[in-house]
């Protein structure tokens, strides 16, 4: 056994007895080795690869799908509604917000590719209105544009909810990576809302950072957050999150890099002290920081699932 081959072997094993869950996993051996492989690093080319094959491509069976449809001024403004051709109405509406540093992403990683695409999919065949959004980026539009976006289209979503077969009162935000951040603040910090007490039924966020002053910033996050660190703790979202009495979901991956898996424990401990109980947390065994989001619309539903019972029970 070569000396890769075994150091694979050792972290493989570690993995999987670090949860009991992925012994009963949904996830294939081979998909779980490919991830090994491409270890803790954030690599959405290879983790494409490795989902794309699973996941279906247009014209989508069953979903009626509205494409850039224009919620705000600003040329990135832009998000597409997805609706179940047969569900009861009024539904729960399902925001999207994307990943991809504060600098880069897209709601649809490429236009003709299934992602971010499987996760409002996902969202119709499960009841759901879906809403996929893009957002303003940095360096051009550094902090607050992200979540400025973030609160205009929770804006135009509670204003057409009705007439897209969704109901007003049950906004679900979700947010991934850079895009879980923008979820986040707009949650900690009220005084970007366009509606009134914020228009959300609940948030949930997976692999966000929500404590700027833990860990120093890289290059791309001060490009969006700026570089004076006597800025950064005003513009976390801790003490918010913490403070809100919003329902709460948060999320991160086995292996996510290690600040990720570091800012999901300091929320799940924060989220503990409030008033109205901990949020609902959940660490996705065997998974990595682009597959717990590409994986959505297969056969792997340990985040769905969890996210289906939030909205169900609203906790």
């Amino acid at each position: 056994m070569t000396l890769t081959r075994l150091a694979l072997t050792i972290l493989a094993t570690a993995l999987a007895l670090s949860s009991a869950r992925a012994q009963q996993s949904p996830m294939p051996d081979d998909i779980a080795w490919k991830l090994i492989e491409i270890g803790r690093a954030i690599d959405p080319p290879k983790t494409a690869a490795i989902y794309a094959p699973l996941q279906p491509r247009e014209p989508y069976a069953g979903v009626k799908v509205q494409r850039d449809v224009r919620y705000g001024s600003a040329e990135r403004n832009l998000l597409d509604v997805f609706t179940p051709d047969s569900a009861a109405a009024p539904r729960p509406v399902l925001i999207f917000v994307h990943g991809g540093a504060f600098i880069g992403g897209n709601k649809r990683t490429t236009p003709d590719g299934p992602f971010y695409d499987n996760i409002m999919l996902w969202a119709a065949k499960n009841g759901f209105v879906g809403v996929n959004i893009t957002y303003r980026l940095a360096p051009k539009f550094p902090w607050p544009a992200g979540v400025e976006d973030v609160a205009s289209a929770v804006q135009w979503v509670a204003a057409h909810a009705a007439e897209n077969g969704g109901d007003p009162a049950r906004i679900f935000l979700m947010g991934h990576s850079a895009g879980a951040v923008h979820v986040a603040t707009y949650v900690a910090h009220p005084e970007f809302h366009k509606v009134s007490g914020g228009g959300l039924a609940g948030a949930i966020m997976a692999s966000g950072v929500y404590d700027l002053t833990a860990t120093p910033l890289g290059d791309q996050e001060m490009a969006y957050f700026g570089t004076d660190p006597s800025r950064f703790k005003e513009r976390s979202s801790l003490a918010g999150l913490q403070a809100s009495a919003l329902p709460l979901l948060i999320a991160s991956a086995e292996m996510d890099p290690p600040r990720f898996v570091e800012q999901f424990d300091l929320l799940k401990q924060a989220a503990c002290k409030r008033p109205s109980g901990c949020a609902r947390s959940v660490m996705l065994p065997q998974h990595s920081h682009m597959s717990e989001v590409y994986a959505i619309n297969t056969e792997d539903d340990r985040l769905t699932r969890e996210i289906a019972e939030f909205v169900q029970t609203g906790k």
